[in-house]
């Protein structure tokens, strides 16, 4: 695959959207920088001015629909918002206007964004499989079935990445990642293996890429063999608040036995005073 020079990645981001969603392949490409300083990843908008996403975070956008930056990818997160950018006309217009040669991609419910558009008809695609409370329950549905239910014509894959050509969607929250690594793969880096995580990009089915685990399971390190003996834990006698403590010197620790001894006697001598009945003068 050719490199493609100075690979930029375009990101919106919209009201609620999904914080981990556009910050993961941001951060992807930031740390791929360091390998090639042509690589450039930025925020768009519909307008420069500030934006919240989920849990109130705010970010500043780079541009606007309206300044059109060069993309060679352009990415939509996932989040609650999606639901109103589903019917945003400006966001339609803005991805109809782009080149044929910049990718299309997104992370989660990004993916009903373009099956609203219609371009996900007779086209691989996923989303995320896995419920939150209230699409778990009878009033909602699961965002995966939710994309068959916005396009028909889609055909719904599983897969945590689906490369259909120029769209490439992924699922779940913690896919964004493995699209950021899959997005400098369409860019023509190569990656180094990594020992932490043993596997794969399977590209040999066509429209799709998925993690493949390695052949060879890891083996788990050899168990600690078992003690030779149990020895119970002593327990230690409670000492009653009503007990003298007796300093013990270098003599009495070297003669354990008078030290005993002493510490009886006194003992007894305390309790007998204590418990003396009290005489008037």
């Amino acid at each position: 695959m050719a490199r493609t020079a100075g690979f930029r990645l375009g990101i919106y981001v919209f009201k609620d959207a999904e914080i981990i969603d556009y910050a993961a392949p941001a951060g992807v490409l930031s740390v791929a920088r360091r390998l090639d300083p042509e690589i450039e990843v930025f925020l768009i908008a519909d307008a420069l001015r500030p934006v919240q996403t989920q849990a109130g975070l705010t970010v500043m956008p780079n541009y606007s629909f309206a300044e059109a930056p060069a993309l060679d990818a352009f990415l939509i997160p996932g989040g609650f918002g999606t639901r109103q950018e589903m019917h945003n006309r400006r966001l339609h217009d803005y991805i109809r206007a782009l080149p044929e040669s910049c990718l299309l991609t997104s992370v989660c419910t990004g993916s009903w964004i373009y099956a609203r558009m219609g371009l996900l008809d007779g086209l691989p695609a996923t989303n995320r499989k896995e419920p939150d409370r209230l699409e778990a329950s009878h009033l909602g549905k699961t965002p995966i079935d939710r994309l068959a239910e916005i396009a028909p014509a889609c055909r719904i894959s599983r897969a945590r990445v689906v490369d259909a050509g120029r769209i490439v969607t992924a699922g779940g929250i913690a896919s964004g990642m493995e699209l950021g690594l899959h997005l400098l793969r369409r860019a023509g880096m190569t990656m180094p293996s990594s020992p932490t995580w043993p596997g794969s990009w399977n590209t040999t089915a066509p429209g799709i890429s998925t993690r493949t685990t390695s052949s060879t399971p890891t083996p788990l390190p050899p168990a600690a063999p078992p003690p030779d003996t149990f020895r119970p834990e002593r327990k230690r006698p409670c000492r009653s608040s009503t007990t003298p403590s007796i300093p013990m010197s270098a003599s009495a620790r070297a003669a354990p036995a008078a030290a005993t001894a002493a510490r009886r006697r006194t003992i007894s001598t305390f309790n007998r005073c204590r418990i003396a009945p009290w005489k008037a003068p």
